[in-house]
C-alpha cells in the first residue's frame, strides 16, 4: 500500500536519481529524507581495474530501502542511482584529490583530510590502499561527472528542502547513511553503535532535534552517539541552517543490524529494522508539525 502511494508522485532522472513525492491524498509534513550513498547503477564510463564486488563495499547498500516508505507519511524523499565510488554527492565540488590528475586542475580546491586519503569528490582508493584507476583520470572526465551527477543531486535536494521551507516556514532534513560495523584507531577494531547522529556538534540544526532522534532510537533499545565519529560532511553542512528554519541532521545505522558486510546482501534482520525505522519516519515527522504548531 505505501509502496503504491510512493510510486504515484516521483521524478526521474535515468541514472541519476529519483525523487518522490507524497500521493495527492497523503498530507504533506515539512520533512525531507535523502540517500545519497545508496547507488548501485555504474555509468558506462566508469572504467574502474578493481573488481565491482569490491567497489560496492564504498555503498550505503539497501539504506534507501530502509527509507523508501517516507512518502507515505507525507515526507520527500531523493535517492542517488550512481555509486558513492564514482562521483560522492556528499563531497563537495572543489574537494578534488589532486593525485588523480593527469593535468592541472583549472578550478578551486578544498583541501580536506578525505581527498589526501583518496576518499575525496572521486575516489582514488578502495579498501584503504588499492587503486581504483590504473590512469591519471582528465580535467573533462571530472567535470563531466560533477555536471551530471553531483550538481542534478544536489540542485533536486535544494529545490524539495527551499520549496518545504518556502511552504511551511521551517524544514526538517534527514541525510541517510550506513557505517561499518567496527571502525579502526591506531590499527585496533573499535565496535561502533547502532547508529550515530551528525549535526556538526550544533552547527546544522537544533541540538533539540538531535536529541529527539535519539532519545526514540533509545527507546527502541539501540545505542546511540552523537557527532562521534561522524559529525556529518557536505550535505547537512551545505543546507543545515538552523537560525534560517533548515534542520539538517545526519543517520548512519550500523550494517552489522541488516545486512551481511562481505556478501553485500540483507539478512534477517533487515525487516525489524525497516520496521522502527518507519515508526522513527513518523515520529520525526510528527516532531516537525508539533515545532511548527508551537511557534
Amino acid at each position: 500500500m505505501a509502496e503504491a502511494a510512493r510510486m504515484q508522485r516521483k521524478t526521474y532522472l535515468p541514472g541519476v536519481l529519483v525523487h518522490y513525492e507524497p500521493a495527492p491524498d497523503v498530507g504533506l509534513v515539512p520533512v525531507v529524507f535523502d540517500s545519497p550513498h545508496s547507488g548501485y547503477e555504474y555509468p558506462g564510463d566508469f572504467d574502474h581495474v578493481v573488481p565491482r564486488d569490491m567497489l560496492r563495499r564504498a555503498e550505503d547498500a539497501f539504506v534507501d530501502d530502509l527509507y523508501a516508505d517516507a512518502p507515505a507519511a507525507g515526507a520527500a524523499f531523493l535517492k542517488a542511482l550512481f555509486p558513492r565510488a564514482y562521483i560522492d554527492p556528499n563531497r563537495h565540488e572543489d574537494e578534488v584529490d589532486l593525485e588523480m590528475l593527469s593535468e592541472p586542475w583549472p578550478r578551486p580546491v578544498r583541501a580536506s583530510e578525505k581527498a589526501e586519503m583518496g576518499l575525496g569528490l572521486i575516489r582514488r582508493l578502495i579498501k584503504g590502499r588499492v587503486q581504483i584507476y590504473d590512469r591519471p583520470l582528465t580535467v573533462s572526465e571530472i567535470m563531466a561527472r560533477i555536471e551530471s551527477y553531483h550538481r542534478p543531486y544536489h540542485d533536486a535536494l535544494a529545490a524539495m528542502i527551499e520549496e518545504r521551507l518556502a511552504s511551511f516556514g521551517a524544514v526538517w532534513h534527514v541525510n541517510c547513511h550506513s557505517m561499518r560495523t567496527t571502525g579502526r584507531h591506531q590499527g585496533k577494531a573499535i565496535p561502533r553503535e547502532d547508529f550515530v547522529l551528525g549535526d556538526r556538534e550544533g552547527e546544522s540544526c537544533d541540538p533539540a532535534f538531535t536529541e529527539f532522534v535519539a532519545e526514540r532510537l533509545r527507546a527502541m533499545g539501540y545505542s546511540v552517539q552523537i557527532n562521534h565519529p561522524f559529525k556529518g560532511a557536505e550535505l547537512v553542512a551545505r543546507f543545515g541552517r538552523p537560525l534560517a528554519g533548515c534542520h539538517s541532521l545526519q543517520i548512519e545505522v550500523n550494517r552489522g543490524l541488516y545486512m551481511d558486510e562481505d556478501r553485500i546482501e540483507k539478512h534477517a534482520g533487515f525487516g525489524a529494522l525497516k520496521g522502527n525505522v518507519d515508526r522513527l519516519i513518523a515520529d520525526i515527522c510528527l516532531f516537525a508539525q508539533q515545532q511548527l504548531n508551537s511557534h
